[in-house]
């Protein structure tokens, strides 16, 4: 009787008798590395120290210190006292650091604690560490979860109000972005529109609007001129933010992209009456879907898009009475609200055709406000109407969403002709 054995594939041996990613977590280069960042930060601080004293530790002050040293430092004297320990989160996980001491004499006979230049007082993170928990934080995690996140990196270190502490740390740059002079900003056009977002107010959530203003430079570069969260979007609230841009030194724009909500149209009247508007195009095929039965949108949206993406502005104008002339017949609330719309709908056609696609809609933000809500939906209610509008900033400002040029930027240059579509049907 012959007997039978089995003989296990080299490969299949090979994975299960290789250790997995989680088995063993531990990592001789990164234990070698981190073990030796006490010494590097102490030796960083002893050295800055010796510097300012011009003498090493035990040392004398050598007889050309004071030719060699800085204005800044020349003629400083001191000593030493001890060390004291200072806790530090870095990249490469917490430490513990022996920090020098000393006392630095004064010219008016008084002795003033050394503080390092590269280690502030009561510093407790790295810049980059602060970076690492900001941009996890912006890629769409709450803070608890940011937390978890970074166990592993940061040795358990980072709480959930560490994160907070961290994020607030940014309102310094966001005070600072919302009060910049706009008069150097080339803008040429711009693209206004606004978003509801939730947010905890009186520890109730409440729906508020972010009101975003994106501007098209000379260059065709898109930036990011103001983010107000406000109660609504009425011409009050957007008169608001059109005033502080006019305030700051934004000159008057050649062309303007908004969604068609009747407050914003009347702060641009009273701010920056005779530019030209345009008025979404995609905010308007939704206005006439509304209109009508389900079973007819899908003619509609054939004979808009046949209108509204034409080759020339003759095709356009020639469309648009024959979209009027059938619509009024079939289902005339459609054809009113195409005429309710007027020349604003169709003001792309007094640029350069190269221009038309980029004019035609508010498309430019409202990737901006998809981005940002697939970001914050893990939050749900946003802790503040303040923080909601930091963290749209922050996205842009950290580089986690970056804008290119607008289509047809380089005739920019060409200025807005008169209206050519004749809205007679």
């Amino acid at each position: 009787m012959k007997k039978h054995t089995t003989q296990p594939d080299s490969a299949t041996h090979v994975a299960e008798t290789s250790p997995q990613l989680f088995d063993d977590w531990f990592d001789p280069i990164e234990f070698g590395v981190r073990s030796r960042v006490r010494d590097f930060i102490e030796t960083m601080m002893e050295e800055e120290l010796d510097a300012v004293l011009s003498r090493p530790r035990y040392g004398r002050i050598a007889p050309d210190a004071g030719k060699e040293a800085s204005t800044a430092e020349r003629g400083v004297t001191g000593h030493r006292h001890g060390h004291r320990s200072r806790s530090l989160l870095g990249t490469f996980g917490p430490v513990e650091v022996a920090m020098p001491r000393a006392r630095l004499n004064t010219p008016d006979g008084g002795t003033t604690e050394w503080k390092s230049k590269a280690l502030k007082a009561y510093q407790r993170r790295t810049i980059a560490a602060d970076a690492v928990i900001a941009a996890t934080y912006l890629a769409g995690t709450n803070t608890r979860r940011v937390r978890r996140a970074l166990t592993t990196l940061f040795g358990g270190a980072v709480s959930k109000d560490t994160v907070s502490r961290t994020w607030r740390k940014v309102k310094t740059d966001w005070d600072a972005w919302n009060t910049r002079s706009l008069a150097d900003e080339p803008i040429v056009r711009l693209i206004l529109d606004g978003t509801v977002v939730r947010v905890r107010l009186d520890r109730k959530a409440t729906s508020i609007s972010l009101l975003v203003v994106l501007g098209v430079r000379a260059d065709g570069q898109k930036v990011l001129l103001a983010i107000k969260n406000m109660g609504g979007e009425s011409a009050e609230a957007w008169r608001s933010v059109l005033d502080d841009l006019t305030r700051r030194g934004l000159q008057r724009p050649e062309f303007l992209i908004v969604d068609g909500a009747a407050g914003l149209d009347s702060a641009i009247a009273a701010v920056w009456d005779g530019v030209p508007v345009q008025r979404c195009t995609v905010h308007k095929h939704r206005n006439l879907l509304a209109h009508a039965p389900e079973r007819l949108h899908e003619e509609i949206t054939a004979d808009y898009n046949d209108m509204i993406y034409a080759e020339t502005s003759q095709q356009i104008e020639a469309r648009r009475k024959a979209f009027i002339r059938k619509w009024r017949v079939k289902h005339c609330a459609v054809a009113d609200s195409l005429e309710e719309a007027g020349a604003r709908l169709f003001s792309f056609t007094r640029l350069p055709p190269e221009q038309w696609k980029s004019a035609r809609t508010t498309n430019a933000i409202e990737r901006l406000h998809e981005e940002f809500k697939r970001r914050i939906k893990t939050q749900t209610v946003l802790p503040s109407a303040e923080t909601a509008a930091m963290l749209f900033w922050a996205l842009l400002a950290s580089g986690q969403i970056n804008m290119r040029k607008v289509d047809g930027w380089k005739t920019l240059a060409e200025k807005p002709i008169a209206q050519p579509i004749d809205l007679v049907a």
